[in-house]
């Protein structure tokens, strides 16, 4: 029998099919990666402590003793310090959800994993509840609140924190969420219940378009997204039983599409702000803005900053694509030695405004989600110091929250990180034990307090914020110890993309960016204060996010978020265009990421992105 051509073959329907049957294979092999609690301790374990461990549950929840003793036994036999305990009856759909999020195998071990459950029970240490400023104690949480709290903890016990079914424990009367409880669950999850709620529905309008129009294969497809709470659960291993399964499976469409618009109408209900915060942030940017922009701003310089040339040209104009604060900045080339810097550049007070509500703040939360999902990029770095040391101590400059440092202990697990930040994040993250020691202010003036303490110093993404990079890179050769190492990652503005993409490149990443310097000239810079460079990388420097980052600053250009507390406030017009914006710029976000998969291959294989990691020795004489 002849096959049908090419063009015959249903390829929507196909890929619906090859996707949700992975996704099926991938949900049932991370349910039995799951482990079980026994319904009683076993007797090998001895008895119990109980002591130093709370269970905090949600509002309906009773667990037995046995199912407290058993969860602390089994946690401190692995050595957690968190413990998601997910009832025997959680409903298919918050199953399904759950392991679509988390894969148990490496739940654990990945130390920038965001903290996931089920939003029933808790298990916690009273050291991890104290550090986290956690009070146990009060009126009973709803799984919202003790989803986002599981989030929370998992920072403060970031290799420490895992998962187990509950026999014995049951879901009560919180089990399936109606739509404004489903998007304050999402929202709780750092998740964006409308996206989500949009993309559920687009979803389930593409499976019945198929199975009506694409014959055999459409209905393949349909017919296993209907099944697959069944095949996912229902199978005589299964270690959780949600309650009327049979019933969910047969009426999942119908479920799924109710859900998904109650979530969607909850999603533009958002929750009500403080006033009184939003309305005092309000009042302190139009006292800054009373006197405009221009204040924030220095005179502009006739000559290089890097080596003192005069001839300097217009490289790229930009306003503020990040926040949309108000203002315009330039950046200049020096025509000898090809630096690129802000010119007029920011006062102290200019970049307090823009900074303010970036990483801390109102935009603290968005800005640790980003952090938290670049654990390949901190794990090449970390990694570039192996052929060359093996460090007792690592001061990471411009550390933030940590990240970086909680990530580099998988490569380091015996290093002392400490980190130095101007924001108030490095001391959270001494709390979380991220870093050991946070130090808080600049780094140049830390540096004969700090002098040949460390065996390494990072600057990652740092020195392109600095208004002085020479003064810190001397303050560098300071801390640093004899035979020392100096990493440092930068933004490479002789890149490809930056002439391609211009103002929208996002490595310009105005106006925090001061200083981009080529190569070339930071090797300089580094032989000039007795630094051996001994490695060098950009093509694994690369970041992947050219495309993306041009479409993400184009859609903020267009359409600024409505609420910011700078702007002159949201009007249902302006609220109308956002959404019109987000809603045409998906394509391109698909095309962009598409676009980055394929800059990000070549640039791996040309060792040419559009960033450069350089690690430099301090000579010993």
């Amino acid at each position: 029998m002849t096959p049908p051509p090419l063009s015959k073959v249903p390829w929507t329907s196909v890929l619906l099919l090859a996707a949700l049957g992975a996704g099926t294979v991938r949900a049932g092999r991370r349910l039995r990666a799951i482990p079980v609690l026994p319904v009683t301790p076993p007797a090998a374990a001895g008895v119990p402590r109980a002591a130093g461990w709370r269970l905090l549950t949600a509002r309906g929840v009773e667990p037995d003793p046995a199912t407290f003793l058993a969860a602390c036994a089994f946690a401190e036999r692995e050595g957690l310090r968190v413990l998601d305990l997910l009832p025997a009856d959680l409903p298919a759909e918050r199953a399904l959800g759950l392991l679509r999020l988390v894969d148990p195998a490496r739940y654990r071990q990945d130390r920038l994993a965001a903290g996931r459950g089920a939003g029933f029970a808790v298990l916690v240490t009273e050291e991890v509840l104290d550090r986290a400023g956690v009070d146990p104690g009060g009126p009973r949480r709803d799984p919202a609140e003790l989803l986002a709290l599981t989030r929370r903890l998992k920072e403060y016990a970031a290799d420490s924190t895992g998962l187990a079914v509950a026999p014995g424990l049951r879901c009560g009367a919180a089990g399936e969420p109606g739509g404004p409880a489903r998007a304050a669950e999402l929202r709780a999850q750092g998740l964006p219940p409308g996206a989500l709620a949009a993309a559920q529905l687009g979803g389930l309008a593409l499976l019945a378009g198929v199975a009506v129009r694409q014959g055999r294969w459409g209905a393949a497809a349909a017919g296993l997204y209907w099944l697959q709470p069944y095949l996912v659960l229902g199978g005589p291993g299964s270690p959780l039983r949600p309650a009327g399964l049979g019933r969910a499976t047969a009426a999942r469409p119908v479920r799924s599409l109710g859900a998904g618009l109650r979530t969607a109408a909850a999603a533009g209900r958002d929750p009500a702000p403080d006033r009184a915060a939003e309305a005092a942030r309000a009042a302190a940017y139009r006292e800054d803005l009373a006197s405009g922009t221009g204040r924030f701003l220095e005179p502009r310089r006739t000559d290089c900053p890097w080596c003192g040339s005069g001839r300097l040209a217009v490289r790229v104009r930009v306003s503020d694509l990040l926040q949309g604060k108000p203002g315009r900045f330039t950046l200049e080339r020096c025509e000898d030695c090809r630096h690129v810097f802000q010119n007029p550049r920011l006062s102290p007070e200019g970049l307090e405004f823009y900074y303010r509500d970036f990483y801390d703040g109102r935009g603290g939360e968005g800005a640790g989600t980003v952090f938290g999902r670049l654990g390949a990029a901190y794990r090449g770095r970390a990694e570039m110091l192996v052929p060359h040391a093996d460090p007792a101590s690592w001061l990471d400059v411009g550390t933030g929250h940590g990240h970086f440092c909680n990530a580099a202990r998988d490569v380091w697990p015996l290093t002392r990180f400490d980190g130095l930040d101007m924001g108030e994040g490095v001391r959270e993250a001494e709390r979380r034990g991220w870093v050991e020691t946070g130090y808080l202010g600049q780094f140049p003036e830390f540096a004969s307090k700090l002098a040949g303490r460390y065996e390494v110093v990072s600057m990652y993404h740092y020195l392109e914020h600095t208004r002085e990079p020479l003064a810190e890179l001397d303050a560098a050769a300071t801390v640093l110890a004899p035979g020392g190492f100096l990493a440092i990652e930068l933004p490479d503005p002789q890149s490809r993309m930056a002439r391609l993409l211009g103002p929208f490149w996002l490595p310009w990443f105005q106006p925090q960016h001061q200083h981009l310097m080529p190569a070339v000239n930071l090797r300089e810079a580094l032989a000039d204060r007795g630094f051996t460079v001994v490695a060098e990388e950009h093509g694994p420097a690369h970041q992947g996010n050219d495309f993306f980052g041009a479409v993400a600053l184009a859609a903020t250009r267009l359409a600024p978020d409505p609420d910011r507390p700078w702007g002159p406030g949201p009007t249902p017009r302006v609220r109308l265009l956002g959404h019109a914006v987000r809603v045409a710029a998906l394509p391109c976000f698909a095309a962009a990421a598409v676009l980055d998969t394929l800059r990000t291959a070549a640039a791996r294989r040309t060792d040419g992105g559009n960033a450069y990691r350089m690690l430099a020795r301090k000579d010993t004489r």
